[in-house]
């Protein structure tokens, strides 16, 4: 499988399965990496759902709340699984590019 086909097959399966836990580690950029979590937590400030909009927090609270969740110290329904697909480089990279969205 190249590259590509490859990245579309792990995504896929993962939306699939509910779960974007495989997605991480095939990510190349911030960008590819966030497109992760966009599709429960919303980039536009227009749409509201229950699920928090993380867009635009400031870097050191996604980060402390990735790790958190990580670790299990802060209480979720999926995050704390999801989070444990991501390295701290991921987590870092992740919290400098929704802190830059607005």
């Amino acid at each position: 499988m190249t590259g590509p086909l490859r990245l579309g097959v792990a995504l896929g399966s993962a939306v699939i399965a509910g779960a974007v836990l495989a997605a991480p580690a095939l990510a190349a950029d911030a960008a590819l990496l966030a497109s992760t979590c966009t599709g429960c937590h919303t980039t536009s400030a227009r749409i509201t759902t229950a699920i928090p909009r993380i867009a635009g927090l400031p870097e050191v609270v996604l980060a402390e709340a990735m790790r958190a969740f990580r670790t299990g110290q802060r209480p979720a329904t999926v995050m704390d699984r999801i989070a444990k697909g991501f390295t701290d480089d991921e987590i870092q990279q992740l919290a400098a590019y929704f802190s830059s969205r607005r």
